[in-house]
């Protein structure tokens, strides 16, 4: 199994507790992830960000709607939280999430390592396709994350 591996770092001018706190809140999934992927929780609220906390959600990728499971395997408030997958497209995935306090706000640091199935005809489809897709969600989810956190705090 070959594993990859996809980090991207971005600044939120905003306490760590605040962007843990929002990050941490899986009902907040679906405002970071493309509308195209029609990302939808299965699980009832409410939804506890603790170790051994079951997340069930569906998800469109490149056709096909998709079940996945993810289990919490570490929380650590506020400096970081760790999911991984049981059930989904994946061989293997781990999503480390840290939070660094900086000077003005917090800097996120998103490290994913994940394997593909299907051996070589993976890694062609990695080639081809996955690396590019995760790319575009992580573009993604940075620009949402700027417009959920502007730099100075919309009025009410």
């Amino acid at each position: 199994m070959r594993l990859h591996t996809l980090q991207r770092e971005q600044f939120v001018p905003r306490p760590r507790d605040e962007v843990f706190a929002f990050f941490s809140r899986p009902e907040n999934l679906p405002r970071l992830t493309p509308p195209a992927l029609r990302f939808r929780i299965l699980t009832p609220p409410p939804l506890d960000m603790m170790p051994g906390a079951l997340i069930d959600y569906t998800l469109r990728t490149f056709g096909f709607t998709v079940r996945w499971t993810t289990l919490i395997a570490a929380c650590d408030p506020p400096a970081r939280f760790v999911d991984v997958q049981l059930r989904g497209p994946y061989a293997f995935w781990h999503h480390a999430h840290e939070f660094v306090a900086a000077e003005g706000g917090t800097r996120i640091i998103d490290r994913v390592t994940y394997a593909l199935p299907l051996g070589p005809l993976g890694q062609l489809a990695h080639a081809l396709l996955v690396r590019r897709a995760l790319r575009r969600i992580f573009d993604y989810r940075r620009a949402a994350v700027d417009r959920l956190f502007p730099p100075h705090p919309l009025p009410d």
